[in-house]
């Protein structure tokens, strides 16, 4: 007869776990001796073993004593179910490496590739690391509600770029961007540069989108973006207006108190997608 503690060195298991075996009724636990000691025989240290083992290949506890106690074909159809939720749980293991490995990329976690691609145009145009900042969780935004559409936005995105007006925009953006002063100067050309990008692409009667952009929450979310960044956001909107464009990231024109269609959001003369 063996005390719990040589039972589980035989086994190979801590007391710690025959005492749980106990406790969810997997390993019935035997009366204790005249001493007070609970004894195991053969027996139990036969069950142990099984136990150890089934349990070691991976199947739950829960479902361990069934599949000891199961016939052949009962066994075969309860490995089987056994694999294939193995299997389900390697897969989910096996995409939750890739995503934590993707930690290491930064924006690559929550954004596409081709998104990456456009920010890294950004960057290697000089693009400072605050405005960068906005844009990506701008489209963190826009990716999250309508990632279909943007292989499609981020072609007409970098195709844009080959503007020298829109380059000097994220330049005079991100000198501003870098500077807490009030100077008008810069911000009165911010606008001038945004309105003669829009007033170029009205002229060329670039199309509404249509239906498929119609939610507003994602476009309302980018506005929030830029107010909360930057507090001179309001007075380049206010600029923006006197110059016929109302909004920031879906603009309309206001000319006369009309508005007109609303340029592509966020693709060609748009602008940009967050701004800190």
């Amino acid at each position: 007869m063996l005390t719990i503690g040589q039972l589980a060195a035989y086994a190979g298991v801590t007391v710690r776990t025959v005492r749980h075996y106990h406790q969810i009724g997997l390993l019935p636990e035997p009366e204790r001796d005249a001493s007070g000691y609970r004894r195991y025989g053969a027996s139990a240290a036969v069950a142990l073993i099984k136990i150890r083992t089934v349990a070691d290949a991976g199947v739950p506890l829960s479902q361990i004593g069934l599949m000891l106690q199961a016939d052949a074909d009962a066994l075969a159809d309860a490995v089987e179910k056994i694999d294939n939720d193995l299997r389900e749980e390697i897969e989910r293991l096996e995409l939750s490496r890739k995503r934590i490995a993707q930690l290491a990329a930064g924006d690559a976690l929550v954004l596409p590739s081709e998104v990456i691609c456009y920010l890294d145009r950004l960057r290697e145009l000089g693009v400072s690391p605050r405005i960068l900042e906005g844009e990506r969780d701008g489209w963190i935004l826009l990716a999250a509600r309508w990632p279909e559409h943007m292989p499609a936005v981020i072609a007409d995105k970098l195709a844009e770029l080959e503007d020298p007006q829109l380059v000097r925009l994220y330049r005079v953006l991100s000198e501003v961007g870098d500077s807490s002063a009030d100077d008008e100067s810069r911000l009165a050309e911010i606008a001038d540069l945004m309105a003669g990008l829009l007033d170029r692409a009205y002229a060329a009667g670039e199309p509404d989108l249509g239906t498929e952009w119609q939610d507003e929450m994602p476009f309302d979310l980018m506005n929030n973006l830029a107010a909360e960044a930057d507090p001179r956001m309001p007075r380049i909107v206010e600029l923006m207006r006197e110059r016929g464009w109302d909004g920031w990231t879906r603009l309309k024109r206001v000319d006369q108190g009309a508005p007109g269609a609303a340029t592509r959001p966020p693709g060609p003369r748009s602008a940009p997608a967050g701004h800190r």
